[in-house]
């Protein structure tokens, strides 16, 4: 599953791609720290991903920004809040922008790796379907 991620900790954002590529069948196509760059690369490779994780405060911008420009994405692309500011008022919010789910870093790494593990398979039997129907 080519995963983007959206996250202004060097720390975090490194942890996080080596244990998802480690735990889950993904593989991080990109990076960027700012709503901006995030929002630009997400709209116009919009082919190119099929999850973006986002952090909700950035180096520059918010995370909220990135999930308003994603908003006319294609149904099977998923976006993901990965926040340390899960709070049930944040989690409404994000869900008026559209975001598929938001997970707490400090207490659900381990619901985002499942979430990640569910959504390759909805990929995997999406793209077995398809190629069983254009061989018919």
């Amino acid at each position: 599953m080519r995963t983007y991620l959206v996250e202004d900790n060097p720390i975090i954002r490194d942890n996080l791609i080596s244990t998802l590529e480690e735990l889950a069948p993904v593989e991080t196509v990109g990076t960027s720290d700012t709503e901006e760059e995030g929002s630009a690369w997400l709209t116009h490779h919009d082919g190119q991903w099929d999850l973006a994780i986002v952090d909700l405060f950035l180096k520059s911008g918010s995370g909220l920004g990135v999930l308003q420009a994603c908003r006319m994405r294609d149904p099977r692309q998923k976006m993901v809040i990965f926040s340390n500011f899960a709070t049930q008022d944040m989690r409404r919010r994000c869900a008026q922008l559209g975001v598929d789910a938001v997970f707490d870093k400090s207490t659900e790494i381990d619901d985002l790796l499942a979430y990640c593990v569910t959504q390759s398979q909805v990929l995997d039997a999406t793209a077995n379907q398809s190629s069983r129907h254009s061989g018919d």
